[in-house]
């Protein structure tokens, strides 16, 4: 209930921000705290929240790196960008996170440009009311949100590794996920159940994904440190944003309540706070396996503190990606 209140009064946290601080204030004192030259990677930053984050990012003098599906949005995000900040450094790669080849691509277009690799933010998502599958034949949601993510941060780890080592700035990766992950429950995350869309329902599909990216980021934390590694791992809820993702949600509630429950929804820039927040704030330094909601270090659910949870999951990942990608090149 108190927090709740806080939530809606919108009410600073002991980091200073609240639910109502935007992606521009949270980030305006942190320049002085970090080097100019600075690379950040950003999925899914061409609308949304993502499109904040990178636009804020970049206004911050980070050169910014966006995986866009749609290139000709990306370019249009491009522009925007450089038109509000002519110097801003910005750099667009094509990447679909529910195929498992383009991710492959994209890391390697990434990878020939040999930059640093301080920031990496997993942001993009979908919601699908409807079953699909990815053209591994996996469900798309689930592919999408986090296996795309996996592999894509499992390929750019050591690259982030070797950066923090050479500048001896901590590097950072976000998970983008949500409150709603705590809708799963034990018995119905099964891995292989996912992957095939069983009994799918598109709510449940979205909330496991979510579940998983939180499970996903304190496993790769917990390896992180035992490597002693200068990077952290880190998990946000952004809120419940004006997206399209809410929009396709629309279907499943009235006119009438999607009105008042809209009235509760964060704006865009509120709602890329928190992942600015954790990239950039000198107060996370150090800080890694942790969940944040509001530009604050919050509780996620028991399900998503299970550490035996975290590496079976890891683990099941690891051995499905080893196998598939063995097979494509066989």
């Amino acid at each position: 209930m108190k927090a709740a209140l806080r939530y809606l009064a919108g009410i600073a946290g002991p980091s200073g921000f609240g639910s109502n601080s935007t992606a521009e204030q949270v980030t305006q004192d942190c320049s002085s705290f970090f080097p100019s030259n600075l690379t950040a990677l950003i999925t899914g930053g061409t609308s949304g929240i993502g499109a904040e984050t990178a636009r804020v990012l970049a206004k911050r003098g980070i050169r910014v790196v966006i995986g866009a599906r749609d290139m000709t949005k990306g370019r249009e995000m491009k522009e925007n960008i450089q038109k509000e900040s002519p110097y801003a450094k910005v750099i667009m790669l094509q990447i679909d996170l529910s195929s498992f080849g383009s991710v492959q691509r994209f890391c390697s277009q990434f990878l020939a440009l040999q930059l640093p690799l301080n920031i990496l933010i997993n942001n993009a998502g979908m919601f699908s009311q409807n079953l699909e599958f990815s053209e591994e034949k996996i469900e798309m949601t689930f592919a999408t949100n986090y296996l795309g993510h996996f592999l894509l941060t499992e390929i750019l780890l050591d690259t982030m590794i070797e950066t923090a080592e050479k500048t001896g700035v901590e590097g950072r990766i976000i998970n983008v996920s949500s409150v709603i992950h705590s809708w799963v429950k034990r018995d119905s995350f099964r891995f292989n159940h996912i992957l095939r869309g069983r009994n799918y329902n598109g709510t449940r599909a979205y909330a496991q994904s979510k579940l998983a990216n939180i499970l996903h980021a304190k496993e790769i934390a917990r390896q992180l440190k035992e490597r002693n590694a200068r990077v952290s791992m880190n998990a946000v809820h952004p809120g419940i944003v004006k997206t399209g993702i809410i929009r396709a949600h629309k279907g499943l509630l009235t006119d009438s309540l999607f009105f008042i429950a809209s009235k509760l929804l964060k704006s865009t820039s509120q709602g890329a706070s928190t992942a600015c927040y954790v990239a950039l704030s000198p107060k996370i330094e150090g800080i890694s396996g942790k969940y944040f909601t509001d530009c604050n270090e919050s509780n996620c659910s028991n399900l998503a503190n299970d550490e035996w949870v975290a590496q079976k999951l890891w683990n099941n990942t690891h051995a499905l990606l080893h196998k598939r990608l063995c097979q494509a090149t066989i």
